[in-house]
């Protein structure tokens, strides 16, 4: 599959890539993507198209890398990003600092829109070095949610100053991730293993329901909620495993699979085809999980070789593949798993996929897009 990769070199270390959301009637595959930058002297979020698709060979196979269409300047490393629109994008700084980006599309330029100063901080928010870095970001516009450092929530709206709500000591250790559940609740992860749920609609401090990994309390990073199924959550931490959890039920994991040898970054399921979920870790490899090859479960009229092709409404088909996320080890004869990127050996901080797309950033200074994940 590596030959469906065309990478780009870019001389900083890419922390975070995001494609830019699809317009709702939109059937051609993502074009745009944004990158973040950390620990480097002058760090940039970079906007890039993902290459001439007029370059398709004669096989009609993809040529042609990605190229920039314009950068700015971010102060501090940027922790987390996430597009709010067409336009506009939300990112996370080490410094405690977010900032709305807009890309001007016309004219190719990218601007600060809007920025909340140290809306994450350790000490008191006037204090020079009491920033406390932004650790998490997830947009459903106009509203944002940030997490930190400092065990803070803040709910923000695109249009307003000041914060909407925050949550002063919601977490007494760091907050390293946060996603919506649902319009008014949202998931945190935090680095002694826990998963918590907060109601946003509630005056309460406090999570309506708190998770946790049994026994080590081992960091969790990353976090990322089934589109369909929202009872359905996978989370990756600081062991490498990734960890299946269904917040209707207990308060610890369904399965605990193990995934990579070093920190898990990223957990994504695919947004339009869940059955699909891909991890990326410190130890330089990103995973594909595929419970789609589900053979086992789902019932079956056609038998070819042993391979089951079946025909089923969509619903069906979701519960079946549910019930894979959901067993008691999905990876029994029901689980394709690949590596992405065998050789690769720095950390691969970041991944993104949209359609048919898969977007990553490395700390080998490079992005990578592949166009045909599932070709």
């Amino acid at each position: 599959a590596m030959e469906d990769v065309s990478a780009k070199f870019v001389s900083q270390k890419i922390s975070r890539t995001r494609w830019r959301p699809l317009p709702a009637a939109a059937l051609q595959p993502p074009d745009i993507f944004a990158t973040g930058s950390w620990d480097n002297e002058d760090n940039r979020i970079s906007i890039w198209s993902a290459g001439d698709l007029g370059n398709a060979g004669l096989n009609g196979e993809y040529h042609g890398e990605p190229h920039l269409l314009c950068d700015i300047q971010h102060n501090g490393d940027v922790m987390d990003m996430q597009f709010l629109d067409q336009e506009r994008i939300v990112v996370a700084s080490s410094t405690g600092t977010v900032t709305i980006f807009r890309h001007h599309q016309n004219n190719q330029t990218l601007s600060a829109n809007h920025r909340w100063e140290k809306a994450h901080y350790h000490v008191d928010q006037d204090t020079s070095c009491g920033g406390a870095a932004c650790t998490g970001v997830v947009c459903n516009n106009p509203e944002i949610v940030t997490v930190g450092e400092d065990g803070r929530i803040n709910l923000f709206r695109a249009d307003q100053k000041d914060a909407v709500r925050t949550i002063d000591n919601a977490d007494s250790s760091t907050l390293h991730a946060v996603t919506f559940l649902r319009t008014t609740e949202i998931l945190t992860v935090n680095s002694i293993g826990q998963l918590k749920i907060w109601d946003l609609r509630q005056q309460r401090n406090e999570p309506s329901q708190i998770f946790s990994l049994a026994g080590d309390r081992v960091p969790l990073h990353c976090v990322d909620r089934h589109p369909n199924q929202q009872h359905i959550v996978a989370t990756g931490g600081q062991d490498g495993m990734l960890s299946i959890w269904d917040i209707r039920q207990g308060t610890m994991p369904v399965s605990l699979l193990n995934a990579h040898e070093a920190e898990m970054w990223e957990v994504h399921f695919h947004p339009s085809d869940p059955d699909h979920l891909f991890t990326c870790s410190e130890d330089g490899s990103l995973w594909h999980w595929d419970t789609s090859t589900n053979v086992s479960e789902k019932p079956s009229f056609l038998h070819q070789g042993g391979r089951s092709t079946t025909y089923l409404s969509h619903s069906t088909i979701n519960q079946s593949v549910v019930s894979a996320w959901l067993s008691n080890d999905p990876t029994k004869d029901r689980m394709e798993i690949t590596n992405l990127i065998p050789n690769q050996t720095l950390s691969v901080n970041s991944l993104d996929v949209l359609g048919p797309c898969l977007v990553y950033g490395t700390d080998a200074e490079a992005i990578y897009v592949n166009r045909q994940l599932f070709a």
